[in-house]
C-alpha cells in the first residue's frame, strides 16, 4: 500500500474516521504535513462525542466511500494526546504522539532542533 499524497489526504477531510473494528470514532478535519519534507504526516480528527481534537498517523490510513480506516482500536485513538487545531507541532509534542502510536518517527525527529516546528497544518 502506498502512502497518500497531500492532495489525497486533503480529499479525506469531512470523512468519517473508523477504528480497526469498523466502528466510527470521529471525523477528519484536516491534514498536518512534515515541516521539512511537506509530506503528509497526520490527520486531524474530531474524536468522540464531545469533539476533542487528536492526530492520527496518515501513513497507516486507508480511505473509500467517505470513510477513513486506521489500524487502532477506539481506546487508542481516544487516548492520543490532544492537540489545538491550527497549531504546529514541536519535537516534544510529536515525539509524544509517535510514542503513543508506537511509530518509528521519533528517531527521525530527534535530529531536528527542539524549538523548530516538526509538522504543521497543510494549506
Amino acid at each position: 500500500m502506498s502512502e497518500p499524497t497531500v492532495e489525497e489526504a486533503q480529499g479525506w477531510v469531512g470523512s468519517r474516521l473508523d477504528e480497526i473494528g469498523g466502528a466510527g470514532v470521529g471525523k477528519i478535519e484536516g491534514v498536518y504535513v512534515d515541516a521539512v519534507t511537506g509530506e503528509p504526516a497526520w490527520l486531524l480528527a474530531r474524536i468522540g462525542r464531545f469533539g476533542r481534537h487528536g492526530l492520527v498517523p496518515v501513513r497507516y490510513a486507508a480511505a473509500a466511500a467517505g470513510r477513513v480506516w486506521v489500524p487502532w482500536e477506539r481506546e487508542v485513538l481516544r487516548g492520543a494526546p490532544r492537540v489545538e487545531p491550527g497549531q504546529p507541532l514541536d519535537r516534544e509534542r510529536e515525539t509524544m504522539l509517535s510514542a503513543h502510536y508506537d511509530l518509528e518517527r521519533a528517531n527521525e525527529l530527534s535530529e531536528r532542533p527542539a524549538s523548530a516546528p516538526t509538522s504543521r497544518p497543510a494549506g
